[in-house]
């Protein structure tokens, strides 16, 4: 939570005071905090309730609060505020995201009572703090694509002893997705990278690799083989934005994606002493 000069909680189901005003925390006893999410989040189950007559026996709204200080909280919900005590309330720290104003409830026992006083629920806070969060397990079910996997050469066959390139493409993927209903772009990079040469010898490396002759990321193979194949696994990290709001958060995981070459042959060449071209023709004997 960002808001300034305020102590953050809040109790539940208090009685208002002599003066009309709803006392916000108690110092002993059992106090339940909660944020501005699960403030939001009695709001939400609220409104789903529209239409029914439980609905009409609660009322939510933000509203600023009261420059008081100490446990006892208002509103100008309530009526005129007390005279200012020196706290500095409905700070917005937000910066470029959204301030989100106090919330607070009223009920009263039937429709056709009257509303008790607002009583507070959450301290408020910025937009940030109501909106879903993307988490690993909902990263990984995004369609990341399989990393690109170039191999130089790549011919069909590598030469043992000789190095084999592999590289990548380390450019960031951006997609679209929604949680709870709430709509979201994605942004997912690779950052780190796992090859499996297929002979007991793996490379793990955060450089996306580099074209001969600047190269970095290879691997020779010291046997030859009538097949192998090179897997790569990309791990992603990530962030995301909610629609609605400027700020991008970080996504706290990782995912994983994969992707295997074309088999190809591992070959041992020798070279010797030839008294002609082995390109003429007739091809001489020797070659």
């Amino acid at each position: 939570m960002r808001l300034a000069g305020v102590a953050l909680g809040i109790i539940l189901a208090l009685a208002p005071g002599d003066d009309g005003i709803v006392p916000d925390a108690e110092l002993a006893g059992d106090s339940a905090t909660i944020g501005a999410a699960r403030g939001q989040a009695m709001q939400d189950e609220h409104e789903r309730k529209r239409g029914t007559a439980e609905y009409d026996l609660e009322d939510f709204l933000r509203a600023p609060m009261c420059d008081v200080a100490g446990p006892v909280l208002t509103t100008p919900l309530n009526g005129d505020c007390p005279e200012a005590q020196g706290t500095v309330a409905n700070v917005n720290t937000c910066g470029e995201d959204t301030q989100l104003l106090p919330l607070w409830r009223r009920q009263r026992a039937s429709a056709d009572d009257i509303w008790g006083p607002w009583r507070n629920v959450d301290l408020g806070g910025c937009g940030v703090d109501i909106l879903p969060v993307l988490t690993e397990a909902d990263f990984r079910r995004l369609p990341l694509p399989a990393p690109a996997l170039t191999l130089q050469p790549d011919r069909g066959w590598v030469l043992i002893n000789i190095e084999t390139i592999v590289r990548t493409d380390p450019t960031p993927v951006t997609l679209r997705t929604d949680l709870l209903g709430v709509g979201m772009t994605v942004e997912a990079t690779p950052t780190f990278w796992t090859y499996d040469f297929g002979d007991g010898h793996t490379l793990s490396t955060r450089s996306p690799g580099h074209p001969y002759p600047d190269h970095d990321t290879f691997h020779e193979y010291e046997l030859p083989s009538p097949e192998r194949a090179i897997t790569l696994t990309a791990e992603w990290t990530g962030r995301y934005q909610v629609d609605g709001s400027p700020v991008w958060r970080d996504i706290d995981g990782v995912a994983l994606t994969t992707t295997t070459s074309a088999p190809f042959r591992v070959e041992e060449r020798t070279s010797r002493l030839v008294d002609n071209l082995c390109t003429d023709r007739p091809k001489p004997p020797d070659c």
